[in-house]
């Protein structure tokens, strides 16, 4: 019984140590983690522009296509 006594009281500074460190901590983890959500990066603006840019090529590509396929159906020839 005093040997599970001892081993409890020597853990428990541990514990104490961590948790008093871990609630001082929280305030700064909690506002990285708001500024992380609240900001882009530049990376991540990056990627966004390139998939806009994607998304715009491929809408004029179908558009071509269907002004071809209109001129073709009325009997004009292509320019190209």
């Amino acid at each position: 019984m005093r040997i599970l006594l001892l081993a409890a009281c020597l853990m428990l500074p541990g514990c104490v140590v961590h948790t008093a460190y871990d609630v001082a901590t929280a305030p700064v983890r909690v506002g990285s983690k708001v500024v992380d959500w609240s900001t882009t990066s530049q990376s991540e603006a990056d990627r966004n522009r390139g998939r806009k840019m994607r998304k715009e090529e491929e809408r004029q590509k179908k558009e071509a296509r269907r002004e071809a396929k209109r001129q073709r159906e009325q009997g004009y020839s292509s320019p190209y």
